[in-house]
């Protein structure tokens, strides 16, 4: 066996025996570096005769090639190996049944908003949704709101940058009345609509939040009176509780948006609120000013309004006494209800 035979098994013995990638470009070097053994051999082929410079430049060309060829091998032996203990340490057992993506569930506030909306569909009327963001002429003058009420100090409700065409500050509505104007303005008596959606005040205690959510209703035609208001939530109420054995009430109170006004209280004939007065809504006959805001002939055309809390409303059907646990985001709270 010559020299370069001899070159040729050293290199793959040292190629086989690199460890890792950096061994092999160590021993790489050795052969095939700027200084390596193969690189100075074809060096002193210039100082060869020119018959025996093709004859030994041939030999060294085979030899390079052969190396270069096992050098690549081994690289691809090292990197595959080095993949498959990647692959055996991040091993997945695919016996194992898939994790899966749980089911998500219906908040009790927007059950409590489908359900709500279902009822006052089945007895004709519509829903109406509108901006959050209101005009101080429809969250308060066009509902005959005095200028002086407590409603429009910065105590009770949120006041933002901007004005309206009027210059007066823009505000998050306080209440969803201000749709039944909207609504009024843009549709012909008879008129029967509901205006679910979030309201906002500054107030926030075991029973009221900065955030939360009504469904008013409003029914004008050319005769419409406090019997139709008893009739139609006197139904709303056993529908949504799912029972008859319980009361309607109306106590008399004041609205500016409304004359006569009552709060709407019910009493359940059985189970653990039995007996007790619950107010659940403010209601009353459409205010005159009021109607005649909406566009309309007060002369002509009269109803009713009403207002209900959803949170309430939903309190009451599932026994929840802390408004504060709709908004917490308490996963063993909200799966009781999905």
């Amino acid at each position: 066996m010559n020299f370069i035979e001899q070159l040729v098994s050293q290199a793959l013995a040292d190629f086989l025996n690199a460890a890792d990638a950096a061994a092999l470009e160590n021993a790489k070097a050795r052969y095939l570096g700027k200084v390596g053994q193969i690189t100075e051999l074809m060096k002193g082929l210039g100082k060869l005769a020119p018959d025996e410079r093709k004859t030994q430049g041939a030999v060294i060309n085979a030899a390079k090639t052969r190396i270069e060829k096992e050098l690549n091998a081994r690289r691809d032996a090292l990197a595959d190996a080095q993949m498959q203990e990647r692959l055996n340490a991040e091993a997945i057992d695919v016996s194992l049944p898939g994790r899966g993506r749980g089911m998500g569930g219906m908040h009790p506030i927007m059950r409590s908003w489908e359900r709500v909306e279902e009822i006052f569909r089945s007895i004709g009327f519509d829903v109406a949704d509108g901006p959050e963001i209101e005009t101080d002429w429809t969250n308060f003058t066009a509902l005959n709101s005095p200028e002086n009420h407590p409603a429009r100090s910065m105590q009770d409700t949120f006041y933002i940058d901007g004005n309206d065409t009027e210059g007066k500050p823009l505000l998050l509505r306080t209440h969803t009345s201000p749709m039944q104007v909207r609504y009024a303005r843009m549709h012909t008596p008879p008129i029967k609509v509901i205006a679910p959606g979030r309201t906002y005040r500054v107030d926030s205690d075991a029973t009221h939040s900065p955030m939360f959510h009504q469904i008013e209703g409003l029914w004008i035609a050319e005769n419409i009176s406090f019997a139709d208001l008893k009739g139609v939530y006197l139904n709303f109420v056993k529908a949504f509780f799912e029972t008859d054995d319980l009361q309607v009430r109306f106590r008399p109170s004041y609205f500016p948006f409304t004359e006569p006004s009552a709060e709407i209280d019910i009493a359940f004939g059985s189970g653990p609120l039995k007996g007790r007065w619950l107010e659940v809504s403010g209601s009353g006959q459409v205010h005159p000013t009021v109607v005649r805001n909406m566009g309309l002939d007060p002369e002509k055309f009269i109803g009713f309004a009403f207002g209900s809390g959803l949170e309430r409303l939903t309190m009451l059907r599932y026994g929840i006494n802390d408004l504060r646990l709709f908004y917490e985001g308490d996963l063993r709270f909200l799966k009781q209800f999905n």
